[in-house]
């Protein structure tokens, strides 16, 4: 992991690409639990219910599966691959659950608004993804940062859909339970 100048139209495709690809498996993701008659391992990675944690877990878990398919395209011969997408999916949570409140608070909610939330937030981070990629100047402490990033994102989502914490991020708007139960 030592290229200092990586191609930026290759990482621009790529990310874009990841765009349409998180978005797709992301929507997927919303379903999958339930079209699966509920089987605990499918938990892992679709939406147990409409709290915004299984909100974030399914923009988390198809952004991870394009990061590992792009570090086998590119990303191991890029120093800030794993800063990059440490950041941009620590973002991409971020985004969604501020975007989510702020119109709540505001008053605007529906399907609409959801959906270009999740949109909306997907595009920044890969762009966030993209301008880190090409333009941090590599360090090792910067890729360790990002390693820590990721393992703590893969963890919590890992975990917290089995085990969720009784705060109002991860409460069923319609049934008032949280995780998995």
């Amino acid at each position: 992991m030592k290229n200092q100048n990586p191609d930026k139209k290759k990482v621009l495709i790529w990310e874009i690409s990841g765009i349409l690809f998180i978005i797709i498996l992301g929507s997927a993701f919303h379903f999958i639990f339930e079209l699966s008659g509920g089987l605990r391992a499918v938990a892992l990675i679709g939406a147990v219910n409409e709290s915004v944690w299984e909100h974030l877990k399914i923009g988390f878990w198809p952004a991870f599966i394009w990061a590992a398919i792009e570090f086998f395209s590119y990303g191991k011969k890029t120093g800030n691959f794993l800063m990059a997408k440490g950041v941009s999916f620590t973002l991409l949570g971020i985004l969604i659950a501020a975007i989510y409140y702020a119109s709540e608070a505001a008053g605007i909610e529906g399907f609409m608004i959801h959906a270009v939330n999740f949109v909306v937030s997907i595009a920044i981070s890969q762009i966030i993804s993209y301008r880190i990629t090409i333009t941090v100047k590599y360090r090792r402490v910067l890729n360790a940062v990002g390693s820590i990033l990721i393992a703590i994102n893969v963890l919590a989502f890992s975990m917290l859909t089995y085990f969720p914490l009784q705060w109002p991020v991860f409460k069923d708007p319609i049934t008032g339970g949280y995780g998995i139960f």
